[in-house]
């Protein structure tokens, strides 16, 4: 299954690519993230994790288990975590099985574990190695994380950019799971701290964003918060092909092109 998982992850023509909380990645897609990183945490505690019990009991019910995962280790005593959303087994703890004996057929009655025919994502010493965005979120409890890091998220960008107003982002994105992840990419690409407050106030203009001055700091028009992030997670953008008619665009996804 690990080597079906590292095979997969070499048919990606595009990867590996950096894991990224606003990106819409793929359903199978070559992405890694940093061990150390805050959003790597719960995969992290697993990897790290030593002596660990093992739970005689845990398919007593099945619907309580939300992933599984194997270890491994070298002669070198390096390790390797693999581990997978749990989907399969459910449904067949759920279902009656048979096998052939004998020239006969006899119901299985012991709990059968069905493997899948690989992983969600592989953890080393040093990179969480993502196969399936979605199972790595899932399993990461990713979308709890995130909405918990905003405070963290807010205060490390607000000393790049102290003179935003950012209490009605900072409450706005506690409440949206989308905005809390346009936060976390953000302070991610650590791209905040050069940004110039005139050249700021101007793409804001320029994308229908509207700002406010007040105290010395710009604050967000309250409705607007969502694109104001967009601006910073460098997705709100204008494109002049025709006199006088400039056109608005959001981006989906968005990748630096180098030049």
């Amino acid at each position: 299954m690990i080597q079906a998982t590292w095979d997969g992850m070499q048919k990606d023509q595009d990867g590996p690519a950096k894991y990224e909380p606003s990106e819409k990645h793929g359903s199978t897609e070559y992405l890694t993230l940093s061990l150390g990183d805050e959003m790597a945490s719960s995969v992290r505690e697993l990897h790290e994790a030593t002596n660990v019990d093992i739970e005689g009991a845990a398919l007593d019910e099945p619907s309580d288990v939300f992933c599984y995962f194997a270890r491994l280790t070298d002669t070198k005593k390096r390790r390797l975590t693999a581990l997978r959303r749990a989907t399969q087994f459910k449904g067949i703890l759920k279902k009656r099985l048979i096998r052939f004996v004998s020239d006969s057929l006899k119901l299985i009655d012991d709990d059968v574990f069905k493997l899948d025919s690989d992983f969600d994502l592989l953890v080393d010493s040093a990179t969480v190695h993502i196969l399936r965005p979605s199972g790595f979120e899932f399993a990461g409890k990713l979308q709890q994380a995130i909405l918990d890091a905003v405070p963290r998220n807010i205060e490390a960008i607000e000393k790049d950019l102290p003179f935003v107003e950012f209490d009605g982002i900072e409450e706005y994105a506690g409440q949206h799971p989308r905005a809390a992840r346009y936060l976390a990419s953000i302070r991610g690409q650590e791209e905040t701290k050069n940004i110039d407050r005139t050249l700021l106030k101007r793409l804001c203009k320029q994308t229908g964003v509207d700002l406010t001055e007040a105290k010395g700091k710009v604050k967000v028009a309250p409705g607007l918060e969502m694109a104001f992030l967009e601006v910073l997670d460098r997705r709100r953008y204008e494109v002049n092909l025709v006199k006088e008619k400039p056109e608005l665009y959001r981006a989906a996804s968005r990748k630096k092109i180098d030049g």
